[in-house]
């Protein structure tokens, strides 16, 4: 590992090579805030897709073109003057010492949990920070991440369930209400009803310390994995997997649980 020197060093030389770009490349000194803010939002998904996979090295690919973008939209706010890096990184500083009371001040904090019950109530008195419990929350959070961040909140300020177990009565609830929903001829609340269903869902998987889109991945992964194989072999036997039915289909997924490590 580098020593803090030299880290500093390595920082340096990503602000002055940013300098340099925005200088000389055509492509670079083009860019606006507007233009790079949907190559953001790739990067951030990029980083998370390493992350799932904990593949390490690409990781470190993927937080290099996060920070390149983080450095970049604080060059951009340099040359109108609006902020700079520095800004960027004391303010964010002065945020982690002023929401770590226990740390920096007089508050204590035995454990995880505790801590993120205080830093709810933090956040509340921050300066120039939200001034209600859901106020923070990005709109443009994809529907699941959204939901389990709601319950979060919620739930650092007292408002969950006193016993996790007493979750699975409102998820049975709702599959309930959602199976009754889609019996009608018409039908014409059964998105509403089945998203009542999932948010339940993703508050039983907070409750039992699941992060439910990293879940979700998993098993997207898991599937995407094993219909790849069932793909293969049909291409093996000479087959498309238009003209095979579901049976043959069903035994060559079989063979790809069976052949996944344990």
């Amino acid at each position: 590992m580098h020593t803090r020197a030299e880290q500093l060093a390595a920082f340096d030389r990503l602000l002055t090579i940013m300098d340099e770009l925005r200088e000389r490349c055509p492509w670079d000194r083009k860019q606006t805030f507007d233009s790079l803010r949907e190559n953001t939002i790739e990067e951030t998904f990029e980083l998370a897709s390493a992350i799932s996979r904990h593949d390490m090295t690409e990781i470190s690919k993927e937080l290099g073109d996060v920070l390149l973008h983080v450095v970049f939209y604080a060059k951009m706010g340099s040359e109108t003057g609006d902020f700079d890096i520095a800004d960027v990184c004391n303010r964010l500083c002065d945020k982690l010492v002023f929401r770590h009371p226990h740390v920096y001040g007089e508050a204590a904090a035995a454990d995880a949990e505790q801590v993120s019950h205080l830093w709810e109530q933090v956040k509340l008195k921050e300066k120039g920070g939200n001034k209600t419990v859901l106020g923070g929350i990005p709109d443009a959070l994809p529907s699941l991440v959204k939901a389990y961040r709601i319950q979060d909140k919620v739930a650092g300020v007292g408002f969950d369930w006193e016993k996790r177990e007493d979750v699975w009565a409102k998820v049975h609830e709702e599959l309930d209400e959602v199976q009754a929903e889609l019996a009608q001829q018409d039908g014409g609340h059964k998105e509403q009803e089945f998203g009542d269903l999932l948010f339940a869902m993703i508050n039983a998987a907070r409750l039992y310390k699941i992060r439910p889109d990293n879940a979700l991945e998993q098993t997207n992964l898991k599937f995407m994995r094993r219909f790849n194989y069932v793909e293969a072999k049909a291409k093996e036997h000479g087959k498309e997997l238009k003209d095979m039915t579901l049976q043959e289909m069903d035994a060559f997924w079989n063979e790809a649980k069976e052949n996944e490590p344990r």
